[in-house]
This record gives structure tokens, C-alpha cells and sequence, in this order.
């Protein structure tokens, strides 16, 4: 028996009555029928793989019905077989001898999974991931190495100068306050301050010190959903699925034809545990309502030039710097009046104006708000209040983590 399959049977339960397949009446009967037959093949003879086709039907059916209305009004349930789909295709994957297409293909069906659906078998998609990405690692070679070259140059390029802050405009910095004193100065009168050396022990600074090398090694093989554009408020603004090796390759290390690529997402902690495990969330987040599983985990991660817009957002953040510089601009919710946001349901947190070039022909009222700035840079940790406005620039390669939280 090939070791991958070996390998990948071993995550499996060991019996078909060890394989749960509990729905709800929601699923059709029909539907559920294939799903069963997918899962009794697995245990009929031994080691018979899953049926491609039979899989492919499930996943279909149920990505029908995933993209029918808005996302927030998808069953949960459908999502779950959509999940089992994946499953059952990996399975077929895998089988026999795979190659190494295969087993790539099979690595990006489960980070469908995990993107699309919902947990299944005590997340046994992840599991299987782990075991994959193995395989990939001992068979391909290290494709950070090839590209060592070409990225320190990209750096270069794109590194700018830094924006000269005014100080009386700047945002307050402070070194590890007490609990009390972030609440009683910053918090409770909502204040944006930097916060140094609460990521110091960080293992993304001391064990695995984040880089593109890095991120190639543990996640470069993962299918991620990335932006393309500048911003998002551009006409061309559009999001795609790509592997992160393919995302360094095309907008961090070459100039893809499409333009500016930025990876900016909340599900890539879960998808990689590894760059979970490299960070820690903030101690003053233990001063909100909720607990850790409330606090939700961004991830940005381009190259110089990329802006986020300004905009506000409904939580308290915490955006951490982990790997080059931004340059960044805060107003008060009470500016509001002067910062002209789009009359949209969609974009209405989102101004009109462009920050840094503004046509004040257009919006006039602009020049009267009054604002602070700063520029973030590693290790630097920036406390956004809830409903802040804020303008994000990277001013080269960056990437940072914000935490949400209320």
C-alpha cells in the first residue's frame, strides 16, 4: 500500500459505524443517499478508495446551493456537506500511488473545505492537510531558495520613504501600561495609542522570525482567497483563489498584469495553525465582554503601496506589526461630518475621499478634520477604538495582524 494512502486511511475512523453522518431534514433524502454510498465504498472492501464521480456530485449539488441568495442566509448544514464532498474527493485523490498534482489537488480541496463549508469529524479536513503538506514537503523541492534573489530585490523597489509625522499630530506611544492604566487613559475615553513591547516574546519575532521564506514553508502549498486592486473602493477591484507560493510569485515578486494583490482575511489562522501559534493575542482584550473565541484574527499581508481606504469598523482593534512599515491616519468618529462616507448601504463606514489626495473642489468640508498619524512599525501594536476612521498605506512588504474584539 502506498505510504500516502496509508497515511491518510490512519485519519479515517476505523469503521464505517465510527463515520457519522447526522443531518438534519433540510438535506434531501436524495442527496443524503449519495453521501451514504460515498461513505459505505470506503468500508466495503479494504482500502477501496472514494468515487471521484460520486464526490464531484456532492460537491456540485451542494455548491448550488451555497451560492443561492447571500451568504449569511446558507444553511449550515449544506456547508457540511459541501465539507464531506471534499472529503470523499481527497480520498479519491489520494488513492494508490498519487501524484504530485494529485496530491496538490487534494490539499486544495480540503482548503475548499475549510474555506466554503463547515467542520466535520472533528476537523478532519486540517488533519488531513497536515498529513499532505508532508508529502509535498519531502518531494518537492524548496522553492524559497530559487526565489531568495529576486524577493530581496522586490523589497528594495518597493520600500519608500517614510512619511515625516507632525508631532503635534502624531499618536501617543506608551510601553506596556498596567490593565488599569490602558483602560482608564485609552480605552474608556477611546484614545488610539501605540503600544511597544507587548509583542517582544512573540515566537513570529524570536523562533520563527516571519519572512516570505517562512511563510513558503508552512504555508505556500495552502489555497487562500487574496484582493486584487489597490483598494477596494477601485472599479477593478476583484477577490480570487491562489496558493500563497502562487500569490508571492505573481504580486510580491513579479508584476502580475492584474495589477496589486493583497491577502487579507480572517480564516488564514485556521487554515495554517503554524502562524496561530507564532502570535499571542494582546492581555487588554481581557478588558472586553467576550472571551478569546469572540476576538476575531485578521491577517494582511502585500506589498508596498497597497491602501486600505478610510473607514471605520464596529470593534475595538488591535493591529499588530509584524514585518515592514505603514503609514497610518485616525479620526475621531466626531470628523465624521467632514469625512464624507459613501451614501451606499455597502460602503457607507467608507469615505469618499482620497486621504493623501484630496479633491477639495469635490468635498471641501475635508480639510477641516482633524486627525492623528503615525507610522507602524514591527513589533508596534496600534489601538484603533471601535468606530475610529482609519487609513491604512504600506509603505513596503507587510504583514500584520489585527485582533477584533468588544
Amino acid at each position: 500500500m502506498a505510504p500516502v494512502w496509508t497515511d491518510v486511511r490512519a485519519v479515517l475512523p476505523s469503521t464505517v459505524c465510527e463515520f457519522p453522518l447526522h443531518f438534519s431534514e433540510k438535506i434531501e433524502l436524495s442527496v443524503l443517499k449519495v453521501v451514504e454510498l460515498a461513505r459505505d465504498q470506503l468500508y466495503s472492501e479494504a482500502d477501496c478508495p472514494a468515487s471521484a464521480q460520486r464526490a464531484q456530485v456532492i460537491i456540485d449539488y451542494s455548491w448550488e446551493k451555497l451560492n443561492t441568495g447571500t451568504w449569511r442566509d446558507v444553511d449550515k448544514e449544506w456547508r457540511r456537506v459541501y465539507s464531506y464532498g471534499c472529503l470523499f474527493k481527497v480520498l479519491s485523490l489520494c488513492h494508490g500511488n498519487p501524484s504530485q498534482c494529485n496530491i496538490q489537488e487534494a490539499i486544495k480541496t480540503c482548503d475548499m473545505g475549510l474555506l466554503m463549508g463547515a467542520g466535520i469529524m472533528d476537523n478532519i479536513l486540517q488533519r488531513l492537510v497536515g498529513v499532505l503538506r508532508n508529502q509535498v514537503k519531502m518531494k518537492s523541492p524548496n522553492k524559497a531558495e530559487k526565489s531568495e534573489e529576486p524577493c530581496s530585490k522586490k523589497m528594495k523597489v518597493d520600500c519608500v520613504s517614510e512619511p515625516v509625522i507632525n508631532p503635534a499630530q502624531a499618536v501617543p506611544r506608551i510601553h506596556c501600561p498596567s490593565l488599569e492604566r490602558f483602560r482608564s487613559d485609552f480605552l474608556n475615553p477611546q484614545k488610539p495609542v501605540i503600544i511597544e513591547g507587548i509583542t517582544d516574546h512573540w515566537p513570529a519575532f524570536t523562533e520563527h522570525p516571519w519572512s516570505i521564506d517562512y511563510l513558503r514553508t508552512i504555508a505556500g502549498c495552502r489555497t487562500v482567497p487574496i484582493e486584487v486592486g489597490s483598494k477596494y473602493t477601485d472599479e477593478g477591484w476583484s477577490q480570487k483563489l491562489i496558493t500563497v507560493n502562487d500569490f508571492i510569485d505573481r504580486y510580491i515578486i513579479g508584476t502580475a498584469e492584474d495589477g496589486v494583490g493583497y491577502l487579507a482575511q480572517h480564516q488564514l489562522f485556521d487554515q495554517v495553525p503554524e502562524l496561530k501559534e507564532d502570535i499571542r493575542f494582546p492581555d487588554y482584550c481581557c478588558l472586553g465582554e467576550g472571551d478569546e473565541d469572540d476576538i476575531t484574527i485578521n491577517a494582511w499581508f502585500g506589498p508596498g503601496g497597497t491602501v486600505s481606504p478610510l473607514h471605520q469598523d464596529p470593534q475595538q482593534n488591535f493591529l499588530a506589526q509584524v514585518v515592514g512599515r505603514k503609514y497610518i491616519r485616525l479620526y475621531s468618529p466626531d470628523e465624521t461630518k467632514y469625512l464624507y462616507p459613501h451614501q451606499s448601504q455597502l460602503l457607507h463606514n467608507t469615505s469618499q475621499v482620497e486621504v493623501e489626495n484630496p479633491d477639495l473642489v469635490m468635498f471641501p468640508d475635508f480639510s477641516k478634520a482633524s486627525y492623528q498619524e503615525c507610522v507602524l512599525r514591527p513589533r508596534d501594536v496600534l489601538f484603533i477604538p471601535q468606530q475610529h476612521w482609519h487609513y491604512v498605506r504600506s509603505l513596503e512588504l507587510s504583514f500584520s495582524v489585527s485582533f477584533w474584539w468588544s
